[in-house]
């Protein structure tokens, strides 16, 4: 750095896993000013979401503990990035000035609308505000009250078996195949677990209509059947914020970030994006914590790229599987290809908790070791990625 030169100036948006690691990376440089922009003032550990619900563990750690020196927590919200002017437009009407931004926003729990009854009477878990309302009702039922959990995916099944370990009375509605991201043996293991565990599983259920204290099933009847229900929650599908669309920027039709493989921006080479919010040649990544560790650590690191003047690397990162928990003491470990392809093998019963558990510490563990030694994060890679189209432009929505 020359005496007159300036350091470059990037702002993180999002302080989940991919935003905070991303920020602790940006340290291995000395030039760089770094704004780590997130509306709440601490970090939502997302993947203890359902333990935070039924009180058997917690989901929040202090950013003191997490954030390298250097780092700058703004607790606001972003509500527009101005790419003419280089501005972070905040919901408190201040201006953060960038170079660079990394766009890690995360993603969000939607209750869809076309389904009556489900933004106004279904509770959601996964954001940190309305886990902590659902737990607020939970403890103010009776353990016997009947719980639905609609959405038969990971985050359905952990929500309940962890509220079913808790004596809760529990029936989940999946929609189709219940967890189909796992292999088949996987599934009948959470299945076998579900059942000896009182879970009453309808794979079939189709949730058309939520209630105050009843839900509505699609079974061909004019009226469909009318199960009672005294909390719904609602765990099927994710969406992500709208700031993208709202900053000018193009997206896929989730409204994901459309980027390159190096996770720069397909509108402007100053935005990277990282996490479940960016869609790399509109052909994005699994939403996952396991994922959005290594795109945070990538999206910093193609900054630093930019700030040397060096060309960027793309995206290289294997999978090697998931986790599903199932109570306290018990998880299914699927094992998967570096494609992310299922493999019909797993760990199960209190080995694959093991595993479990060790994942969530990992990803907290791994922000904290990159906060005391930037650029310290390695990760599994050689996973091939799906061929990519003509034109990213192709799978765009624009405003």
């Amino acid at each position: 750095m020359t005496e007159h030169s300036k350091p470059s100036k990037v702002v993180v948006i999002g302080g989940g896993y991919a935003g905070t690691l991303a920020a602790n990376r940006l340290r291995t440089r000395a030039d760089i000013d770094i704004t780590l922009a997130n509306p709440r003032p601490t970090f939502v550990d997302r993947i203890r979401l359902h333990q935070f619900v039924a009180g058997t563990g917690d989901a929040v750690v202090g950013y003191d503990t997490l954030l390298g020196e250097g780092v700058q927590l703004v607790v606001d919200s972003a509500t527009r990035i101005d790419t003419v002017a280089r501005t972070v437009l905040m919901a408190s009407g201040r201006a953060l000035d960038y170079d660079y931004v990394i766009y890690a926003v995360g993603s969000t729990g939607v209750a869809p609308s076309s389904v009556p009854g489900a933004a106004e009477f279904a509770l959601r878990i996964a954001e940190y505000e309305s886990a902590r309302r659902l737990r607020a009702r939970l403890e103010e039922l009776p353990r016997d009250a009947p719980v639905t959990v609609v959405g038969g995916g990971l985050t359905g099944v952990e929500t309940a078996a962890e509220l079913a370990e808790q004596g809760r009375t529990v029936t989940l509605m999946c929609g189709g195949t219940l967890v189909p991201s796992l292999s088949a043996p996987g599934r009948r293991s959470v299945a076998k677990w579900l059942s000896r565990h009182g879970v009453a599983v309808v794979e079939a259920g189709v949730v058309t209509e939520v209630r105050p204290e009843e839900v509505v099933l699609a079974d061909g009847s004019a009226d469909g059947t009318v199960r009672p229900s005294a909390l719904t929650i609602w765990t099927a599908g994710f969406g992500v914020p709208e700031l993208a669309a709202a900053s000018g920027l193009r997206t896929d039709a989730l409204g994901r970030l459309l980027t390159d493989e190096t996770l720069t921006s397909v509108d402007d080479d100053r935005i990277v994006g990282a996490g479940d919010a960016a869609a790399p040649s509109g052909q994005p990544l699994r939403m996952s914590c396991y994922a959005a560790g290594p795109l945070g650590a990538q999206a910093a690191d193609t900054v630093l790229s930019r700030v040397a003047g060096n060309q960027p690397a793309v995206i290289d990162l294997a999978f090697s599987g998931s986790c599903v928990s199932l109570g306290r003491h018990a998880a299914v470990r699927q094992l998967a290809r570096k494609d992310d392809a299922v493999v019909n093998a797993y760990i199960g019963g209190r080995t694959g908790a093991g595993i479990k558990e060790l994942a969530c510490k990992v990803a907290v563990w791994k922000i904290r070791r990159e906060a005391r030694k930037p650029g310290s994060m390695i990760w599994p890679k050689g996973g091939p990625r799906p061929e990519q189209p003509t034109s990213a432009s192709q799978e765009a929505t624009s405003t």
